[in-house]
């Protein structure tokens, strides 16, 4: 993070900007491979990794790891798949789900984990890339059940609605099913990833250029800015968790739409 303070005698300190997120590929011949890169195939491996050796041996009696990952498991199929999709529907995108939630979680507590300190959906391709797999599962399972004409009926024309308003409600939810629902999902955890990692940086930085090139005084009070760099990365850990619920919720919310009967 140091390589980030820019301090000049006359300037003094200067906070982080965006660059803090362009970072540059680990070898100079393989330009695709940078940290958020790496991290992501390291989330893949400590989750397959996780799951693989909590499930080889099940016991009727969980151990710690059986234990935790039945959490999870019973978390996501309980409390977002089936009271969101429902108990006829939801073990069809329990897979999904469950693996939307993990691959998303683990990636944005990245951000707090010593040593690497950066979280992966802070880079908005990511959550782009995971918002069009969301898109494209919840429009397809619509078209598949109802067929192309009905399901898009149904986006643009509910039912118990004056015929007046579908002039201006049915290209609404037109643009609001192809363009605005995957947009919003992206972007609302990118953006809560970058801010919380900008904070983060701030006040660490700012900690930390108070008690190098400050005087007396400022060496003094680096630990309010210090505290609260801690205090806003144990506040972070409860982001991190609730983006991860927030998108699969969002998730399991347009599938059931898409599928329901009265869409």
């Amino acid at each position: 993070m140091t390589a980030w303070v820019r301090v000049e005698e006359s300037e003094g300190f200067a906070p982080p900007d965006a660059r803090a997120f362009d970072l540059p590929p680990l070898f100079d011949s393989v330009e695709w491979l940078t940290k958020p890169a790496l991290q992501i195939v390291l989330s893949v491996v400590i989750i397959s990794a996780f799951f693989l050796l909590t499930t080889r041996r099940i016991s009727v009696v969980p151990g710690r790891l059986q234990f935790a990952a039945e959490g999870v498991y019973g978390f996501v199929r309980n409390t977002i798949a089936r009271d969101i999709i429902g108990s006829h529907d939801f073990r069809a995108f329990l897979p999904l789900l469950l693996t939307l939630f993990t691959f998303i979680y683990v990636n944005n507590v990245f951000g707090v984990i010593p040593l690497i300190q950066f979280p992966t959906m802070s880079h908005i391709a990511f959550p782009v890339v995971l918002a069009m797999v969301v898109w494209v599962v919840f429009n397809y399972v619509g078209i598949k059940r109802k067929g192309f004409v009905v399901y898009f009926k149904g986006v643009m024309f509910p039912p118990g609605v004056p015929g007046w308003v579908y002039v201006l409600l049915a290209p609404i939810e037109l643009v609001s099913t192809i363009i605005i629902r995957p947009l919003t999902m992206a972007v609302r955890l990118f953006a809560n990833m970058f801010a919380g990692h900008m904070l983060i940086l701030v006040f660490m930085l700012g900690a930390e250029y108070m008690l190098i090139e400050g005087g007396a005084v400022l060496k003094a009070i680096s630990v309010v800015p210090f505290a609260l760099g801690i205090g806003i990365t144990f506040f972070e850990l409860l982001i991190q968790f609730l983006q991860a619920y927030v998108f699969v919720l969002l998730t399991a919310l347009y599938i059931a739409g898409a599928i329901s009967e009265e869409h």
